[in-house]
């Protein structure tokens, strides 16, 4: 199943916008926005891991998840909610730190 890393070229959002908390520390937010960027360098990544990426990535931009699961037979979309929802009560800061840490974490691995 091929996930995709950076949500944004896949939304699902139904046209929301997202923007960050007036009180995210600036430092936090652009760390943040440079993860994304690596993160499209990424490749050869399990499907656990770019699971784990787009909950986190999600969790950052939008929250806690909304609407209801979907059915059985949409296998990837059903992956990508479970994945977000894994991160629910997360916040926003915390979840943005998080997908930082284990972009960084992968390109380290990745160099080795």
């Amino acid at each position: 199943m091929l996930i995709t890393i950076n949500p944004l070229i896949r939304n699902q959002n139904y046209g929301r916008k997202y923007s960050l908390s007036k009180g995210t520390n600036e430092i936090i937010k652009n760390e943040f926005e440079d993860a994304k960027l690596r993160s499209e360098k990424l490749s050869g990544l399990s499907t656990d891991v770019q699971l784990e990426l787009y909950g986190l990535y999600k969790q950052a931009l939008f929250g806690d998840v909304t609407g209801d699961r979907p059915g059985r037979m949409k296998v990837r979309a059903r992956a990508k909610y479970d994945a977000w929802t894994s991160r629910k009560g997360m916040p926003k800061e915390t979840a943005m730190q998080e997908y930082v840490k284990l972009i960084n974490k992968l390109e380290n691995s990745l160099k080795k």
